[in-house]
This record gives C-alpha cells, structure tokens and sequence, in this order.
C-alpha cells in the first residue's frame, strides 16, 4: 500500500541517487579538464562550463535532502519532530534551492557571490544541527532512540563539514582559471591550478564515503 511514509523514503532515495550519481559526473568532468596533453584550451573550458550544468543536479538534491530527511524521520515514526522544525526545513530547503539556481542565473556577479555567502551561512548552521542531534541521541539516546538513525544523523552533518571544506579549499581556483585564459596554458600557470584541484579531491571522496556509509545505515539498519 502506498503511504506518505513509503512515497518520502521514494524521495529521498531520488534525491540520494541524483546527488551521488551526478556527483560523480562533476568529479568526471574535473579529471578530464585536468588534462591539457589531451585537451585544447577551448575544449577543457566547454568540459568546465558543462560541469558547472552538471553541478546543479547534485547541489538541488543536497538542498532538498535537509527537508525531506526530516519527514522520512517524522513520516516513519522515528521521532516526533517538532511541527515548526518540520516546516521550518521546507522553508529553508526551498530558499537553499533557490539560492542554488539564482546563483547559477547570474554567476560571476556580485549577487552570486552573495547567495554563496548565505549558502555558507546556511551549510554551518545546518551541519551544526545535524552533528549536535546526532551526538545528542548517541550520548543520551534521545531524541532519536535508535543508534543507526543517530550516527547516520552524525554523518550527514559531518558532510556539511566536508563540504564547506571543499569551498574553501577550492576558491582559488577562480583567479587561479582567470590566469590560465588571460596568460594562456603553462606550467606557471597550470601547475597552481592543479594543485588546488588536487587539494580538492580528497574532501570530495570524504562526501562520498560519507554517503555511503549513510546510506549502508538507513537501508540494513545494522544496530
């Protein structure tokens, strides 16, 4: 029998899958830019601008999870979240979701670099939330008395953690890709960029592992 319980985890494996798999294509699209041996300038900056496109899938789903984690949680009786908590996620979801595509919409303004300022904003308050519920039920057993459910909640806030760590390992990448295409490709400025990206790599198989093993929580339950 279909139930709001059984169309929200539907839900959320959607979201899952649309935030793992699309991921993995930006991480697919970024190895081949890295490539200047096989690439054109011109051919790893269309790679560049069609992972850009790429990108919203997996930012929209992480946007919609925050919300739709919460209703599963609700939905299958797993605690009773409070009702302003509850709706409070689906207001901050949709603003997030907004943010995600106004961002894309006016990129390289001053609008975007503000939105992505509130997105950060957003990704420290909410990863806050998810370690402290997540730590609080694995300590006292409360408000989330099953311990699958509690380290899962640990997790996804420590991918808040990864993530922001990803943005700030990432940004110089900005002035880094303006001195490739105003000074042309070398290994002046090349190997800066690269770099960068390197750094970069290790906080995206962290959010990977990460959701994984939330994953592997949330469907076998293991304790």
């Amino acid at each position: 029998m279909i139930t709001l319980y059984s169309l929200l985890v539907f839900a959320h494996l959607i979201a899952f899958v649309l935030w793992l798999g699309a991921d993995v294509g930006v991480y697919c699209l970024g190895q081949h830019f890295r490539k200047r041996t096989v690439y054109t300038l011109d051919q790893r900056i269309a790679l560049l601008k069609l992972l850009v496109l790429v990108d919203l899938t997996p930012r929209s789903a992480w946007a919609l999870m925050v919300p739709l984690s919460l209703s599963v949680v609700a939905a299958g009786g797993y605690w009773d979240v409070p009702v302003p908590l509850l709706w409070g996620s689906w207001i901050v979801g949709a603003f997030w979701l907004f943010l995600v595509w106004d961002t894309h919409a006016h990129d390289q303004t001053a609008r975007a670099a503000r939105n992505r300022r509130i997105e950060g904003v957003l990704s420290w308050i909410i990863g806050g939330f998810y370690i402290w519920l997540g730590l609080q039920s694995i300590l006292t057993g409360a408000p989330l008395t099953m311990s699958w459910l509690a380290w899962k909640a640990l997790l996804f806030g420590l991918i808040f953690v990864a993530a922001i760590m990803i943005d700030r390992t990432f940004k110089p990448v900005g002035p880094q890709l303006t001195a490739v295409l105003e000074q042309g490709s070398s290994d002046a400025t090349e190997l800066p960029l690269l770099g960068t990206m390197n750094a970069t790599r290790k906080w995206v198989w962290t959010i990977y592992l990460l959701l994984l093993i939330t994953a592997f929580l949330g469907n076998v339950k293991p304790f």
